[in-house]
């Protein structure tokens, strides 16, 4: 019966408001789905959201890359973003290449190393979304790969492994020791990957650098497509090794086609 559901649900005790809400919008779809449908659908405008201005793109970044690292860390990249901003603007070319190197470079600078995922694990508001997520007396178990430690399969990949919730303890003495971060006491970032990905950012820096002393309205597009390149190394470990190396050979040519432009 309907009471022995609710009873049920309730005695279960995980999330019991939102099941027994489901059951009952379930009930009514199995008698009449199109009812449920106008309901759950109604018919309203299309609200259109506008894209961010470039301001705000810069503002939001640099407001990131400060609690990353620090507001020196910030000022680095909104002062090259600026250098680009203002050759562009020079050539009357719009705002192309300085959107794309302010999304690229930030990318590159806001790298996930073992401090920013401890700090996002941390992170007040998110610790407080999942509080609310979930009912009762629960416990957070991590999977994760950290490179110093994770076994590797056959492939040479790393392996997740199942972390207790005390790893939260981990994250937050983590979290606070990210001015370690690019230093000679940064042991996590001894690591091959750790390197590139700091490398990276100098590679980018070196080569929109480049592109801004000989950028004109010809090859502006050539200048836009070489930004974006970075936008495409994605995930982690060897996924974004192996997006990291499309990437680079797109980067190199990208690179060449736009010196042949020259």
């Amino acid at each position: 019966s309907e009471a022995s559901l609710m009873q049920a649900i309730e005695l279960n005790g995980v999330a019991v408001a939102a099941n027994q809400k489901a059951f009952l919008w379930g009930r009514r779809a199995a008698v009449d789905l199109k009812g449920i449908e106008r309901i759950a659908l109604p018919a309203q405008p299309v609200l259109l959201k506008m894209p961010d201005t470039l301001n705000a793109v810069i503002r939001r970044r640099v407001e990131y890359l400060t609690a990353y690292q620090h507001a020196g860390y910030a000022r680095e990249y909104e002062s090259f973003v600026d250098q680009v901003r203002q050759v562009e603007a020079a050539l009357g070319q719009g705002e192309r290449l300085t959107r794309a190197v302010a999304t690229a470079l930030f990318k590159l600078m806001a790298y996930k190393d073992e401090y920013e995922v401890a700090r996002l694990h941390t992170d007040k508001q998110f610790l407080e979304r999942v509080q609310t997520q979930f009912e009762g007396d629960f416990k957070v178990f991590y999977h994760l790969a950290p490179p110093l430690l994770a076994k590797r399969n056959e492939k040479g990949h790393l392996i997740k492994q199942k972390m207790s919730p005390s790893t939260l303890l981990v994250f937050k003495a983590l979290a606070h020791l990210k001015f370690l971060r690019g230093t000679a006491f940064d042991i996590f970032g001894k690591t091959e990957e750790r390197q590139t990905e700091r490398a990276l950012i100098q590679e980018y820096k070196d080569a929109v650098s480049e592109v801004l002393a000989s950028l004109t309205a010809d090859n502006h597009a050539l200048a836009v497509q070489l930004a974006k390149v970075p936008e495409q190394i994605k995930g982690f470990g060897h996924v974004k090794e192996r997006n990291l190396s499309a990437a680079m050979v797109q980067w190199q040519n990208s690179l060449d086609a736009f010196r042949k432009s020259i």
